[in-house]
């Protein structure tokens, strides 16, 4: 991993991760790209890991792409280059990659949050956003469309109107707005106080049930009828009766914290 790109940090069973390119404002050229793609691995791998705060150091959360960066040193075309195992490309796995950690990622999202930066936060289960906050799909400003992730992201959030509209227009809109619009989950003073305190509280509860609340909505968005009840069931007797199951009911009972046993 690129420490001047990316930083992890350990808060309990919380991760703190922070894209660190300040003064490019979190500009994605390429050893971003492969700074992200290693830290989404290590993530996978951390253990004790309950759930992930995804910030920018900086006067922002990530402005896209560094285009100027990218042409020059063929990022473009190397990026873009067939992986082995899904997603497609690089491009796509910096931001699928958040939506397939097993825990939950909590975006804190301040200044610019524009093109593949947008992409990345969306792909996180939950964004705090600055009121002033500026956030786009923006890649039709430069005659592109955004390809990473987006059909997975976007139009479960907002209806399939306004994520055309967004992206035919590559409007900016403040961060109250995007809320209004379902863009982003809250607005807030401090969207990194606010995330790092929801993640903490989520790491307080069942890690089991927590893995599997992310797999029930993810898993079951495109499902038949029938799959997604027959995933509920599923999801639901791998839980009942295991130690962290039983634990949670001794909690809600007893009205103490619960000891978890962090899955292998």
């Amino acid at each position: 991993m690129s420490e001047e790109r990316v930083t992890l940090e350990r808060d309990g069973h919380v991760a703190v991760v922070t894209l660190s390119r300040p003064a490019k404002h979190n500009a994605l050229d390429p050893d971003m790209f492969d700074a992200i793609a290693a830290l989404l691995g290590r993530l996978e791998q951390e253990p004790g890991l309950r759930s992930v705060v995804l910030r920018g150091d900086g006067p922002s959360f990530c402005s896209g792409l560094d285009l100027a960066a990218l042409a020059a040193s063929g990022g473009l075309e190397a990026l873009s280059a067939p992986l082995l195992h899904p997603p497609p490309n690089r491009f796509q796995q910096v931001a699928v990659g958040w939506l397939n950690l097993p825990v939950p990622v909590v975006a804190a999202i301040h200044g610019n949050c524009l093109g593949g930066g947008l992409q990345i936060a969306l792909a996180t289960d939950i964004r705090i956003a600055a009121p002033d906050a500026r956030l786009s799909v923006m890649e039709t400003q430069w005659g592109l469309i955004p390809d990473m992730g987006i059909t997975r992201t976007l139009p479960r959030l907002v209806g399939i109107d306004v994520a055309k509209e967004l992206t035919y227009t590559a409007r900016v809109l403040s961060g109250r707005r995007a809320a209004q619009l379902g863009l982003v989950t809250h607005v807030a003073a401090d969207p990194f106080a606010d995330a790092l305190a929801l993640a903490h509280e989520i790491a307080e509860r069942s890690p089991d049930a927590v893995r599997r609340a992310k797999q029930l909505f993810d898993l079951g968005w495109t499902g038949t009828p029938a799959e997604t009840l027959a995933l509920e069931a599923r999801l639901q007797s791998e839980l009942i009766g295991t130690p962290n199951q039983l634990a949670a009911v001794s909690a809600a009972v007893t009205k103490e914290r619960a000891e978890f046993a962090d899955p292998d």
